[in-house]
């Protein structure tokens, strides 16, 4: 957004980004240096080099201080991941694969939309436990309480 705020559309794309300190070309703005037969070095670009004047500096300083800031770290889950791994709890508990006392079980539940296996169901509650610990536990706490309660 740095570069459309200060693009001028009456200049060329090369005058532009030489106004801006940036480089149209980037095998001129940093170039490669070919060695000839005999291990000599060669300048790559026969033309001269002239002095560039950058009009433009704020540009490029403002793109090397969003450069230099910390990665947001996006470590959530989808609202979706967590309400089907909520209600797989609820109503299944542990009961990833049916067994011969329970006749239905996670991976055969009809909120399982994406067919998931019961290893992938599995995963998926784990990913949860580890996002989400505090959640998880009061999470398991409201569902034994509500099982106190019908009892």
């Amino acid at each position: 957004s740095h570069i459309r705020h200060a693009w001028d559309p009456t200049k060329s794309v090369a005058q532009n980004l030489a106004e801006m300190g940036l480089a149209d070309d980037p095998n001129k703005a940093v170039p490669v240096p070919k060695k000839n037969l005999l291990g000599m070095e060669v300048e790559s670009d026969g033309r001269k080099q002239g002095k560039k004047i950058v009009r433009k500096p704020y540009v490029v300083n403002e793109m090397e201080y969003e450069a230099s800031l910390p990665e947001k770290k996006s470590n959530t889950l989808s609202r979706d991941l967590i309400d089907y791994v909520r209600y797989m709890i609820q109503n299944h508990g542990e009961n990833y694969k049916a067994s011969t006392g329970c006749p239905r079980e996670m991976a055969r539940d009809e909120k399982n939309y994406y067919q998931d296996t019961p290893k992938q169901i599995k995963r998926k509650i784990n990913v949860y436990k580890n996002f989400y610990p505090e959640e998880y536990k009061d999470f398991i706490a409201s569902l034994k309480q509500e099982k106190m309660d019908v009892q």
